[in-house]
């Protein structure tokens, strides 16, 4: 066993026990700090708070009568703001919007805001540059439930030159007007937010459910919003009853979301988990997601901007994460026009995802929608109903059904022919699976360049349920499908076990070269 320290902070610090297990450890563990016993764990990754600024300290983990140390020192802190001096009223009735915003805008560089235990009510909050946003155990930021009280950011600033624009409002990747969430920075740099406390949209207690798909004016918040942020940390908050997506962070660099909590009802519209859109060097680490839609989707903008900036989602590793009862546990699109590349998933557990790992994309999606350099390896998937699917005739959109998008005849390859490169998936065990092992759906003028699977068990529930695999007209309800794929290069399975399927083993349709041994 071997201690590593993930990220510190001032006031908090994330480790993670380097193992083969997928988020949980071999056995329950003891932490003590210099000494002294301080709690105990039985997942790979792990937070201790209130610590003090500038210090040193020596962490032991003993695991099964083994004992590893690792010292570290936490960051240095210029200031302590305690927003309990400018007036908070923690009673989750009185709006404490502004005397929050008062704590965050006058906190010196270098400085903490410090929230206490309480419950405070809350619209929209704008973290400065070289903060810290600390949220004690039993603190709760409450959001309000009149959506009139949020400010709503406007989708495209003009510049005086009448050529530039700032996008900054987005909606599923379009820059459209859209409600500010509840947490944001934007424009800021050296970020952070921390602590054991709760961030609760309290969607459930508002309109926001109601009429979810309606193009009202401004759609729904995001709990927490960044966009042209650098060097951003989310650390081990709960956070939950999201309006729409959860964390979203968008033309942002160095992101670490780290040892959070996302807790979002099953049956909540589109409260996706985690959704970087046209981010750089994202680390999403140790976090355990529940939530009513995709846990991680992986963006980059609609036509428009994907065109327009080309900007992919790139340098992303996912490590260590529960990923639950989502409609997929790894998500790549499908607003991806600027692509999506270098994308690192280990030890993940998928617990009754509707899919596990799923790529959905679709013509129009433009020449910059990219998808290479997908690894996904040391996964353990149970009870998801189709553990892959891989999809380029995703039906989203108003045209998704069209003949244009769903026609399986050849068209031509064009400056709106989306691309999948070569994907790898390594160490997989998925069990209980119901619809399908393997759905791979290419386009048949642009197929898939590569599939690869190595060491991969896949079986079927007994009682397995028919239900469509991949979100595609003419994929009818399929139940115990093994390997469905079409339109794909090269397949190659080494040591691939499928288990308790029906019918063909493998149903391939214009599959170049295949592999297997």
């Amino acid at each position: 066993m071997k201690i590593t320290l993930v990220r510190s902070m001032a006031r908090s610090a994330v480790f993670e026990l380097v193992n083969s297990g997928c988020y949980r450890a071999p056995a329950p563990y003891t932490v003590s700090l210099d000494g002294a016993t301080v709690c105990g764990g039985d997942t790979n990754v792990f937070s201790l708070y209130s610590l003090d600024p500038g210090r040193s300290y020596t962490l032991a983990v003993t695991l099964d009568g083994v004992t590893d140390t690792l010292d570290f020192t936490t960051a240095e802190e210029s200031f302590f703001v305690d927003a309990s001096r400018y007036g908070l009223v923690a009673d989750g009735v009185t709006d404490n919007t502004a005397k929050l915003q008062a704590a965050l805008s006058t906190c010196p560089a270098g400085g903490t805001v410090y929230v206490p235990a309480g419950t405070y009510r809350t619209q929209s909050l704008f973290l400065q540059s070289s903060t810290t946003l600390y949220l004690e155990k039993g603190c709760t930021l409450l959001g309000g439930t009149n959506r009139t009280d949020y400010p709503i950011l406007p989708g495209v600033l003009p510049c005086h030159n009448e050529k530039d624009e700032h996008y900054l409002g987005l909606w599923e990747g379009n820059p459209l007007d859209s409600f500010a969430g509840l947490i944001n920075v934007i424009n800021a740099e050296n970020v952070t937010i921390t602590g054991e406390g709760t961030i609760d949209a309290n969607a459930q207690n508002g309109d926001w459910y109601q009429n979810p798909k309606k193009n009202n004016i401004a759609w729904r918040p995001r709990l927490f919003f960044t966009s042209g942020a650098k060097n951003v940390v989310l650390h081990g908050v709960l956070v939950c009853n999201s309006y729409s997506w959860t964390i979203h962070p968008t033309y942002s660099e160095n992101v670490d979301i780290l040892n959070i909590r996302i807790r979002n009802s099953s049956t909540s519209p589109n409260t996706d988990g985690i959704d970087p859109e046209s981010c750089k060097n994202v680390n999403i680490i140790g976090n355990h997601v529940h939530v009513g839609d995709d846990c991680i989707a992986l963006k980059s903008g609609k036509l428009f901007l994907g065109m327009k900036l080309h900007v992919p989602c790139e340098n992303v590793i996912i490590r260590n994460c529960c990923l639950s009862r989502g409609h997929g546990g790894l998500v790549i699109g499908s607003e991806m026009s600027g692509g999506v590349k270098n994308v690192t998933v280990t030890q993940c557990l998928m617990d009754h995802t509707d899919r596990g790992l799923r790529v959905k994309t679709r013509r129009g999606r433009g020449k910059y929608a990219i998808i290479d350099g997908l690894v996904f390896r040391d996964v353990v998937m149970d009870g998801v109903l189709a553990p892959f699917v891989i999809n380029m005739f995703y039906f989203c959109d108003p045209d998704g059904r069209s003949d244009y998008v769903q026609t399986h005849e050849a068209l031509p390859v064009d400056e709106m022919t989306p691309t999948l490169g070569t994907l790898e998936m390594e160490n997989i065990t998925a069990t209980d699976a119901q619809y399908a092992g393997c759905w791979f759906s290419g386009l048949p003028e642009h197929p898939i360049e590569g599939v690869k699977m190595h060491n991969v068990k896949i079986s079927f529930a007994p009682d397995a349920k028919a239900g469509q695999a991949a979100m595609m007209c003419g994929a009818d309800a399929s139940c115990k499908v093994g390997v469905h794929a079409e339109n794909v290069h090269k397949i190659e399975l080494h040591n691939v076990a499928i288990t308790g399927y029906e019918g063909e083993r493998l149903q391939l349709t214009n599959v170049d070269s295949f592999e297997e041994d």
